[in-house]
Order: C-alpha cells, then structure tokens, then sequence
C-alpha cells in the first residue's frame, strides 16, 4: 500500500527533525530526486510541514518582539508556498503515473486530489507525535495524560481511516474508476499584481 510507504517517511522525518529539534537547522534530503521521486517528495512535503509546525509553535509566543514575529510571518508565508507548490509536484507525479490509464464512462471525480489527501496524511503524523509527547508528559497531571491519550487513540484510528482512504482512491484512479483532475492553488496575496497593497507599491 502506498501509504504504509508514506507513513514510514513521515515518521522517519519527525524523528529526524527532533533529533536537534530547531527550525533552521539545514535540511538534507537522503531519497534521490531521480532514481527515488515520490520519496524525495513525501520526505520534502513532511519536513516542510514539520519546520512550520514549530514556526506557528514560536510565533505564538506572547513575549515576541514584533520585528522577529514580522520575520517570522514572512518565513510562514514562505514556507506555505513552499508547501502547496510541493503538493502540486506530488500530484504531478501521479499524473504522469496513471496518465495511459483507461477512464471508464461512468468514472467520478474525487473531491480532492490525492496529494492533498497525502497533505493532510504528513500534518495528521506531526499531530500524532506530538500527542503522544502530551500522553507522555511527566510534569502533567494524570488528568490531562488520560486526556492526550484519548485525543492520541483519535487521530490513530483517523490515520487508519484516511491512510485506507488515499489507498482507495490511488486504486480507484489505476483502475479507471475515478480520474484526476489538478487545479493550481492560484494564491493571489503572494501576487504583486493581484494583491492590491503589494500593487501600490
């Protein structure tokens, strides 16, 4: 199954991550952009996902001097883009995977594409492993542990299901049975023509 591949990666990455555990730390991606495509993908897509996770964690932060929070907004802003543009490279991988599939007549449309399914996949891994840190805490009370755990068996089951899910689905698109169609995000507040601020200037 595809998303027991996808899974690994995006525990293999969290864990990397939190081994020095800061956002500017360098990023070395160890799948090759050849010879291993869609890993070099997942393994981009979760670590991306993962830096922004702790941008939103710091950016929080009450006492931020508000020149690092501006800085920080831009990095956030970026780091979206980076996200949605490395989407579109997953889903455009997969175009090209099953682009000699034969669609049947009565084929449907699935509400979303398969990469935004894997996107929700690789942020429900960081919602997962954080969770269980919570579960974990030894300075909170047992109250809240048993609170975590529930909310950790939640999101378990929900990977489960949507794991079951984007599998589906790949199955539906190489069988004719479903077909793709891409839509580009088309952000318009990064567009110095389309926002009306970044325009004025």
């Amino acid at each position: 199954m595809f998303t027991e591949k996808a899974n690994k990666i995006f525990q293999d990455v969290i864990k990397t991550y939190h081994i020095i555990n800061t956002v500017d730390q360098p990023f070395k991606n160890p799948y090759d952009r050849n010879a291993q495509l869609i890993e070099h993908l997942l393994y981009r897509k979760c670590w991306i996902d993962t830096v922004q996770w702790h941008y939103e964690d710091i950016i929080r932060d009450p006492q931020i001097d508000p020149v690092a929070a501006l800085k920080l907004k831009r990095q956030i802003d970026a780091s979206n883009q980076d996200r949605t543009d490395t989407v579109e490279y997953i889903d455009g991988y997969f175009l090209e995977k099953y682009k000699d599939v034969e669609v049947k007549k009565k084929a449907k449309i699935n509400t979303e594409s398969p990469a935004w399914g894997i996107d929700r996949l690789s942020i429900l891994a960081l919602k997962i492993y954080h969770m269980d840190e919570e579960a974990n805490r030894a300075d909170a009370s047992p109250e809240y542990r048993l609170k975590c755990k529930e909310k950790l068996d939640v999101l378990l089951e929900q990977r489960i299901d949507l794991s079951t899910a984007i599998d589906q689905l790949l199955e539906d698109i190489a069988n004719g049975e479903k077909y793709m169609k891409v839509y580009k995000q088309m952000k318009m507040y990064n567009d110095d023509e389309m926002n009306p601020v970044l325009r004025k200037k």
